[in-house]
């Protein structure tokens, strides 16, 4: 079984759509791949049924939710989660809101700094997706402000950058919770880089967090194997994936690139399974891959 948990498809700042996705996921050798559009769920039911047209193709429902802690972003995973739930959708409105508005702010501050860029443009770039700092990247990238996107967000618009402005979030612990109510799984995504970050776990598993990302693209088996240690030192999953966008081939990990083993995917499927048999006491659960 191959599987890449991370990825994100047009309905947020990827390039591909959701079932170019899965299809793309299936002709490198996925079995397993997870949706996980930032702040948004809106490509997992194109997803879905792109994967239903697959052999031992199984798509696993997700998000990426972004949040605020002092000194960084930190970005929390729900895997499994029941994407029509009211309350998540609520929340994840609110976020995308908060993202148009931010969005409209960054242009305005590259015009003053003399990188002047279409706000339609940017939104043509958006598609009907989320809008993200990468789409505003693109529109850079376009008018050869910059060589790559990476470029862009090294120099305008990374946390520290000048045309960097700060949107609404909630609190890490807030989107545990938030996806543990839409019957999630919560993950902690790319975690290498977060301040006091052993400190912050205890906290985050009483939320309800069941796993953190250990298999991520660019992490050198140091970093990889210091993650592994904190999951085994607080019982958590160890999980991965590619972090998938589309936008960047030179730059950014391929579908797939990132060796995800079995196991930990395996206990991510039997701890979703056991949570529908405690929940409906359905004897086969429903997210069982085939493979």
């Amino acid at each position: 079984m191959r599987a890449d948990l991370h990825t994100h498809s047009c309905a947020s700042d990827g390039r591909l759509r959701p079932a170019e996705l899965v299809t793309a996921a299936y002709r490198v050798g996925l079995n397993v791949i997870a949706i996980t559009d930032h702040d948004c769920v809106e490509g997992i039911d194109p997803a879905l049924e792109a994967a239903r047209n697959l052999s031992n193709m199984t798509v696993i429902p997700g998000v990426e939710v972004s949040t605020d802690v002092p000194r960084g972003e930190v970005h929390i995973l729900g895997y499994f989660i029941d994407h029509h739930d009211p309350g998540l959708l609520t929340t994840l409105e609110k976020l995308r809101a908060s993202r148009l508005a931010r969005a409209q702010k960054m242009v305005a501050k590259l015009g003053e700094l003399g990188l002047p860029v279409d706000w339609d443009r940017v939104l043509e770039f958006a598609g009907d997706g989320a809008i993200g700092r990468p789409h505003i990247a693109q529109a850079m990238l376009e008018r050869c402000y910059i060589t790559s996107l990476r470029e862009a967000f090294d120099k305008y618009l990374g946390r520290q950058g000048p045309a960097y402005v700060e949107r609404e979030k909630i609190t890490p612990s807030e989107a545990v919770q938030l996806i543990v109510k839409a019957s999630g799984l919560p993950v902690l995504a790319h975690p290498a880089d977060i301040e006091g970050l052993e400190q912050m776990i205890p906290k985050l598993q009483k939320a309800g967090l069941i796993g953190i990302e250990v298999y991520y693209g660019g992490y050198p088996a140091k970093v990889k194997g210091y993650l592994a240690s904190l999951c085994q030192k607080f019982d958590l999953i160890p999980c991965g994936g590619s972090d998938y966008h589309g936008l960047d081939e030179s730059n950014e990990t391929p579908l797939g690139g990132v060796g995800v083993p079995e196991d930990g995917v395996r206990q991510l499927f039997a701890l979703a399974e056991e949570r529908d048999r405690i929940a409906s006491g359905v004897t086969q659960p429903p997210h069982q891959p085939q493979y």
